[in-house]
């Protein structure tokens, strides 16, 4: 359990960091979406039919505090020109986003040729003890979406945070493996493995990662990622 505190006790300030994001004007228990200003992946100049990949999350998709092309979107994008891949990653990461904010707005985050969607949200709702159900659901719109559209699915986890007790943080856990299974999705477990919880890798803030952090969280997405687009399913 103290490992567990160690990894889950960032997600917490990070979701507290976005909420402080937000304007004082919102409306009271409820988070108003702001559109970061860090930069998003470089879009490639191979033409408007270029296959794409969408990246769909909050503050760490977006890549808050980092230069331009350091962001994980961004680095995802590198190793695929790298290896020959030819995609176009879009960064759809909004700092605050909840799983209902990325609900209502896939419809136009999937837009275009969109090929595979990495669905990384949740950090948000785990903030706000919204109910695991309720973000579980608002998730499973979200691949549904996708589906229709006939898009592949990477289902990227979350930790939820200890202040709500043991039973909330399980019930939040199972939220994605039960997703991933259920859907037949590839699936890692937590995007920020091997990050949270490391001084080096991380802001001044202790929640965003730096730009090494951000490389490590594109090397745990990378292996995943490649056998999704180069196979279409995960063996």
């Amino acid at each position: 359990m103290e490992r567990l505190n160690r990894l889950v006790v960032p997600l917490l300030v990070l979701a507290a960091v976005s909420c402080s994001r937000a304007s004082g004007s919102a409306r009271s228990g409820e988070l108003r979406n702001e559109v970061s200003t860090a930069p998003v992946a470089p879009a490639r100049s191979s033409g408007p039919d270029t296959p794409r990949i969408v990246a769909l999350g909050d503050s760490i998709t977006a890549g808050l505090g980092l230069q331009p092309g350091e962001a994980y979107p961004a680095l995802l994008q590198k190793k695929l020109k790298d290896q020959g891949y030819p995609f176009e990653v879009v960064n759809a990461g909004v700092s605050g986003d909840t799983s209902a904010d990325g609900l209502r707005r896939v419809d136009w985050a999937l837009e275009g040729d969109v090929q595979v969607l990495i669905l990384a949200l949740g950090g948000n709702d785990g903030l706000r003890g919204l109910p695991p159900a309720q973000m579980k659901e608002n998730l499973q719109g979200i691949i549904t979406k996708a589906r229709q559209r006939g898009i592949a699915v990477l289902l990227v986890g979350m930790e939820g945070p200890p202040n709500y007790g043991e039973r909330y943080t399980t019930e939040f856990r199972k939220v994605f493996r039960d997703l991933a299974a259920d859907n037949h999705v590839p699936f890692v477990p937590f995007l920020l493995q091997g990050v949270a919880g490391v001084a080096d890798l991380n802001q001044a803030d202790g929640i965003h990662p730096t730009a090494r952090g951000a490389e490590r969280v594109a090397d745990l997405l990378w292996p995943r990622l490649e056998q999704l687009i180069h196979t279409g399913r995960v063996k």
